[in-house]
């Protein structure tokens, strides 16, 4: 078996400082998790994450009143019992972190005949830090590296905030690393094929069929729709295209959006008044899918599953079920497998 840990060190005068390189790095990057589910763990995450000008876009000097005058006051305390229903016990950590060392590990494993390759993870916000992780391809010899933000639909406030994280750490080294990044793949054939498959194989588990099946993406506030973000639209065609991969009429899959904050407009229909609209028109059973999201957290498993079940429901359904993420699926690593490997044509 190659090593596949080996810098790549060329051959220098005794006087030359060391020199390694030749090889190439993937960095799958996710959104973030805290560390732990109390109080001060969960203010640090959300200080970082809510601190991003991408993520609010509004006047800097109220928001940072706002913020911590307010919302970090109380929003932990409520955030970090949302994460305690959902919470891996047995190793301590967020799902999200969970599945995306998975994916990493399992898409490692895949090129692992190819020594010269190296698959790494980092998050956003929280640990492992996307600066730490590019230092440490580098130091093994990565002289280009592709950056994979796990984000199908881009966003300014997802897939543009990972590069600009990425890019900040770049631009403290001073023999910089050449980069690709994977553009969104919202209508890749690959994607939509994998979730068609996940949530046929969801739909045969369960004892009912579904009136409707909800594909539900996070929200964006809807200002920033109109100021050029494309996110809405990507949205759409995944929904569109997984729709007509299902087989499917307009009304039995629909697409919603999630996890709206504060008082302004977000993207229309919200997923808990779509349900709770459903369940008082008489539907009693529905499926809800995710697409936008890479793996299972807390926004699918305990927003969803728990909160937006209850008001399913509450409100006169009776059969509910939540589609899983991709996460570290069969169907989903041969699919960023191949993203990768058209990502790195030419280089590997």
């Amino acid at each position: 078996m190659p090593d596949k840990s080996r810098n790549r060190a060329f051959a220098l005068p005794a006087d030359h400082p060391p020199v390694t390189g030749g090889r190439i790095g993937v960095l799958i990057m996710n959104l973030g998790t805290p560390e732990a589910t109390s109080y001060w763990p969960m203010r640090r995450y959300l200080k970082e994450f809510l601190s991003d000008p991408r993520v609010i876009e509004t006047n800097r000097a109220l928001w940072w009143v706002i913020l911590n005058g307010i919302v970090l006051t109380f929003r932990p305390t409520k955030s970090g019992h949302a994460y305690e229903q959902i919470w891996n016990k047995d190793r301590n950590e967020s799902p999200l972190k969970t599945i995306t060392r998975s994916q990493s590990e399992q898409l490692a494993e895949l090129f692992s005949g190819n020594a010269d390759i190296v698959v790494d993870w980092a998050m956003r916000y929280g640990m492992p830090p996307v600066k730490e992780r590019i230092e440490h391809l580098r130091s093994l010899g990565c002289d280009r590296i592709l950056l994979f933000p796990l984000y199908p639909q881009y966003s300014a406030t997802t897939t543009a905030t990972a590069l600009d994280k990425a890019y900040d750490a770049l631009k403290q080294m001073r023999w910089q690393p050449a980069i690709r990044t994977v553009p969104p793949y919202h209508d890749d054939p690959a994607y939509i094929d994998a979730l068609a498959i996940s949530l046929k194989a969801h739909l045969k588990t369960l004892d009912y069929k579904p009136e409707v099946v909800v594909a539900s993406f996070h929200g964006l506030p809807k200002t920033y729709l109109m100021r050029g973000d494309p996110y809405h639209c990507h949205c759409h065609k995944t929904a569109r295209l997984l729709r007509e991969r299902m087989g499917m009429k307009d009304a039995e899959l629909i697409i919603t959006f999630q996890s709206r904050f504060g008082p302004e407009e977000w993207l229309q229909p919200y997923t808990d008044k779509t349900v709770e609209k459903l369940a008082g028109d008489g539907v009693k059973s529905i499926v809800v899918i995710t697409p936008g999201f890479s793996s299972d957290c807390v926004e699918t498993l305990e927003e969803i599953a728990i909160g937006v079940k209850e008001t399913f429901i509450e409100h006169g359904g009776e059969n509910f079920s939540v589609a899983p993420c991709l996460n570290a699926s069969t169907e989903s690593i041969s699919m960023l497998k191949q993203l990768i490997d058209r990502e790195l044509s030419g280089w590997a």
